[in-house]
């Protein structure tokens, strides 16, 4: 897989090895978005022993890793009884030759010896001190790095010099892989989010439905049954979570929702929605006028775009797709498929604000989401506190050029946000997918700013 865009990574990991003294490393994120990668580009020219650790017995993982040393350092593999010899035997060797040492997939190990990582504090205070080498460990079982390795109650918490925890990239970072304009860009970010692994799958010389139909929709293609694969990796029973992000992906948000939809109890749906959350599955949304911590207009979604269209169009036609693959994309996603981007959109959209404010297109805003009340919704808020002032923005993925209705209905939303004093200033913003009525943009003063696609296109290039 071709790394792409991982330069703020790969200088924090550069620049931690060429300091002095011994460093020591996590590496964390989900499944597939490019942990291993941004690993090997950063060893292939240092002197390095990267060991990938496996699901099998203890002995012999342990077995596995001595006779990796020893055959990087040419040496004769030892007799080991022990994690704890294990690791002294690695300390000699640093001693002797300082070396990036990278253990992938370091969960599998505490899965099957949950002491491990009282060995490796004794390792990391006693022998990687003495060295000047980088001790990395890597994992993709987000709960498992951040609990064994990370947590408070870790024997290794507050002995790592540093981390990374690898996200999926962004719609601005994800152009560099994807190939197409900036429409169908959307449309397919849409789709397979921005995890590298499955934004790679894609042909981007191909049409969307093509894709869909070939790396999604195909019985033998890896994204077919990557969710379930990447929820057994996290969850021993994953069928009530399954049912939950299908749910919440065909468009029941609030938990009263979930509730009705899946048939779980508020008692137990509200532990089930903490997991979620933890293992970044779900997000949480609240009005951004509101408070995070008291708030009960709480909505869900699903955090991951490939695992929001999988659940909606993938995981409830299962059948169909087994017998008539073609059918299902042509009568269930395409027809609806505008709805599921609009979504991606709103998100593509307050990605660009964000960049419009680090770029000085916007003036700054230290909060920016959503805002609902009642009926009532907009799109985009950003709260300026210090200033005193707000910005409201409408996102509109429609086949019609956005017209003088929009701006009214803005306007009069607007009077509706409680936040801030009467004074407050107001800007506001329109992202169109199909532009604006002629004249629009004339008729508008200082405080509006509008966006079309090439607008977009411009401001989120990954060029700029």
């Amino acid at each position: 897989m071709t790394l792409y865009d991982r330069e703020d990574e790969l200088a924090a990991l550069e620049t931690a090895f060429d300091s002095s003294g011994h460093d020591f490393f996590v590496v964390y994120g989900r499944r597939r978005v490019g942990k291993t990668e941004l690993l090997k580009e950063f060893c292939a020219d240092r002197p390095h022993l990267y060991f990938l650790a496996a699901q099998e017995a203890k002995q012999r993982q342990r077995e596995k890793f001595v006779e990796r040393i020893a055959t990087h350092f040419d040496d004769r593999t030892p007799r080991i009884e022990g994690w704890d010899e294990a690791f002294d035997y690695l300390g000699e060797k640093l001693i002797e030759k300082n070396r990036v040492v990278v253990i992938d997939e370091f969960p599998y190990l505490v899965a099957e010896n949950d002491s491990l990582p009282s060995y490796l504090q004794s390792f990391v205070d006693e022998r990687l001190r003495e060295t000047d080498s980088m001790f990395v460990l890597c994992g993709s079982s987000v709960s498992t790095m951040e609990s064994a390795v990370l947590g408070h109650e870790s024997p290794l918490y507050g002995r790592r010099t540093g981390q990374i925890d690898l996200q999926p990239f962004s719609f601005r970072q994800a152009r560099n892989a994807i190939g197409y304009d900036i429409e169908d860009a959307i449309r397919s970010y849409a789709i397979t989010g921005g995890t590298p692994m499955y934004l790679t799958q894609f042909d981007y010389s191909q049409s969307i439905a093509e894709n869909v139909l070939s790396t999604v929709l195909s019985p033998t293609a890896i994204l077919y049954t990557e969710p379930e694969f990447l929820l057994r990796t996290e969850l021993r029973t994953p069928a009530r979570y399954m049912s939950i992000l299908e749910a919440v992906a065909t468009g029941h948000t609030t938990p009263n929702e979930i509730a009705g939809a899946t048939g779980i109890d508020s008692g137990p749906l509200s532990k089930y929605l903490q997991t979620l959350r933890r293992l970044r599955l779900l997000d949480r949304e609240v009005p951004v006028t509101a408070s995070k911590k008291q708030s009960k207009r709480s909505h869900y979604g699903v955090a991951d775009r490939f695992l929001r269209f999988w659940f909606r169009y993938v995981e409830p036609n299962r059948s169909s797709i087994e017998e008539a693959p073609g059918m299902v994309f042509d009568e269930t996603i395409e027809p609806t498929l505008p709805d599921h981007v609009a979504t991606t959109f709103e998100e593509v959209c307050r990605e660009a604000v964000w960049e419009g404010v680090r770029r000085g297109e916007f003036d700054p805003y230290s909060e920016i989401g959503s805002w609902w009340y009642g009926e009532d919704e907009i799109d985009i808020v950003g709260l300026a506190p210090d200033d005193e002032r707000l910005l409201l923005a409408e996102c509109k993925w429609t086949a019609n050029p956005v017209g003088y209705g929009l701006i009214e209905d803005l306007r009069s939303k607007a009077e509706r946000v409680r936040w801030g004093p009467g004074t407050r200033t107001e800007r506001f913003a329109l992202f169109s997918k199909a532009g604006f009525t002629d004249g629009l943009r004339d008729d508008l003063g200082n405080d509006w700013r509008l966006f079309d696609l090439d607008d977009l296109d411009s401001l989120l290039s990954p060029t700029q």
